[in-house]
């Protein structure tokens, strides 16, 4: 007799729980016993929809701050009546510069005078990372949207997305910790002061203006890696996010140290393997009990897909040994927290005046026109050493 939709059957599981991130059962491989129905979920899940308007949002934010800081470049570079104020949230695309003044603040216990936002922006989404699986890369951040958009297009106009090969997918996302580890290495060899005379070099002043440049341009080398990124993007699942970026490596690895993880509960799961097709990280969903990768975004695609009541949400986590079930955690509450988060520590470095760079329009007005003059300082030149 055929299966009424809604009621498949499913292999009936011990109640008791393996360690966290214990494989349950191959895929494939059906346990004897007594089956039991699927209890299908009701209500509507509002995750996706709310996830995509942060993404929106944010995007439209970045590209508001990007074109104000166009502006305040052109008046510089076209001698026009300086009325425009340097918007200092494009430093969140400094993270360089975030890293070496939050090792300033913490030699010295200063806030750095050039740059300040960049750390602040940096602690506020570390901060996300650690509450919150990795949120700022699927929640906020700009290339990650972007990213996922075209690998959803080319979902949609080429076909299902290329799966990398296990063997080459594991060693190329190590590539991302490998420029991290550079960078970690190359900001902790720096003194405080050296720090402090980096920020305050020619290049170090106008280093958002030179990012600026690379872009609008752009030369023939730098529009081909783009490309290739773009490409590579469009055919294989957040391939920039996947393998190459040092930020999203940084915020992986705050994020193994959050209290927060998707959690699966064996005795309602159907094993329709639908969370684990859905992971944009290609994680195991359907096989572990609990996901603490540095890899899971805290996206929440694989508890929006999945079908059964209470199989797959994200929750606190429990102590070892606890038999309690941890607290689920909707996603409206991720939502809040995120937006507390932001407006928070952005709003209390405004109030208290650590937002902005201390740098004289002079300074500006003689270093901007002729950004592309400006040298990268190297070690041992004057000024860098104490």
């Amino acid at each position: 007799m055929a299966t009424p939709i809604g009621t498949e059957l499913i292999s009936e599981i011990p109640p008791t729980f393996p360690k966290s991130d214990q494989i349950i059962q191959p895929t494939g491989v059906k346990s004897s016993g007594p089956k039991k129905k699927l209890l299908r979920r009701t209500g509507y899940d509002y995750s996706q929809a709310l996830r995509r308007g942060y993404q929106l949002g944010f995007l439209l934010i970045n590209l508001w701050l990007g074109g104000l800081f166009y502006a305040w470049v052109r008046q510089f570079e076209t001698g026009a009546h300086r009325s425009l104020s340097r918007p200092a949230g494009v430093e969140g695309w400094l993270p360089i510069a975030g890293m070496m003044n939050f090792k300033y603040w913490v030699v010295t216990g200063q806030v750095p005078a050039m740059h300040p936002a960049a750390m602040f922006l940096l602690i506020t989404f570390a901060s996300m990372a650690f509450l919150f699986r990795k949120a700022f890369c699927s929640w906020l951040c700009p290339v990650g949207t972007l990213s996922e958009y075209l690998w959803r297009a080319g979902k949609k106009i080429f076909g299902p997305n290329l799966r990398v090969w296990r063997w080459a997918d594991i060693p190329l996302r190590g590539l991302k910790y490998l420029l991290l580890g550079f960078f970690v290495w190359a900001v902790s060899s720096m003194s405080a002061h050296s720090i402090a005379a980096f920020m305050r070099s020619d290049y170090g002043l106008i280093a958002d203006v030179k990012m600026l440049n690379f872009f609008r341009m752009i030369g023939e080398t730098g529009a081909i890696v783009i490309s290739i990124l773009i490409v590579a993007s469009v055919f294989i699942q957040n391939f920039w996010c996947r393998y190459l970026c040092p930020y999203g490596a940084l915020l992986g690895l705050a994020s193994l140290l959050s209290p927060l993880g998707i959690r699966r509960n064996a005795e309602a799961c159907i094993d329709c393997s639908k969370c684990a097709k859905a992971c944009p990280s290609a994680l195991p969903v359907d096989k572990l009990l609990t996901i603490r990768s540095a890899e899971c975004t805290g996206c929440l695609e694989c508890v929006a897909v999945c079908p059964a009541q209470a199989a797959l949400y994200m929750s606190a986590r429990t102590f070892p040994g606890s038999s309690e079930r941890g607290r689920e955690v909707p996603a409206w509450a991720i939502a809040a927290a995120i937006a507390a988060l932001f407006l928070g520590i952005v709003g209390y470095a405004k109030l208290e005046g650590y937002w902005n760079s201390d740098v004289p329009t002079a300074t500006y007005q003689k270093l901007v026109p002729h950004a592309n003059e400006a040298q990268h300082p190297m070690p041992g030149d004057p000024g860098l050493t104490e």
